[in-house]
């Protein structure tokens, strides 16, 4: 069975920054793509940042392009996203699934919360 694990939120000024983690299980971790998606409150969830199966390749989002980093570590089934330069506007709630840019299980974990207030 699938299990995304995500951790790392939290409360933080503007300016500040997190380290986001996403622990992955019950598939073949390394074969497939990441990506980090988020939801505020009120809007749709939209994706933020994608890793290619074995790291080579990343995209992001306009909105966080130059501020936030994914990585991976296929050897511990994990996916980072180091946010830096936090702005108000990341609020939300950070979910990890298997895909590029589409989420591809229907699973979704319980996600971790990033509030980004002064």
């Amino acid at each position: 069975q699938v299990q995304l694990v995500e951790s790392g939120g939290g409360s933080v000024q503007p300016g500040g920054s997190l380290r986001l983690s996403c622990a992955a299980s019950g598939f073949s971790f390394s074969s497939y793509a990441m990506t980090w998606y988020r939801q505020a409150p009120g809007k749709e969830r939209e994706w933020v940042a994608a890793v290619t199966s074995v790291g080579g390749v990343t995209t992001y989002a306009d909105s966080v392009k130059g501020r936030f980093t994914i990585s991976r570590d296929n050897d511990k089934n994990t996916v980072y996203l180091q946010m830096n330069s936090l702005k108000p506007e990341d609020t939300g709630v950070y979910r990890c699934n298997q895909g590029w840019l589409i989420p591809l299980n229907r699973y979704w974990g319980q996600g971790t919360q990033v509030t980004v207030s002064s």
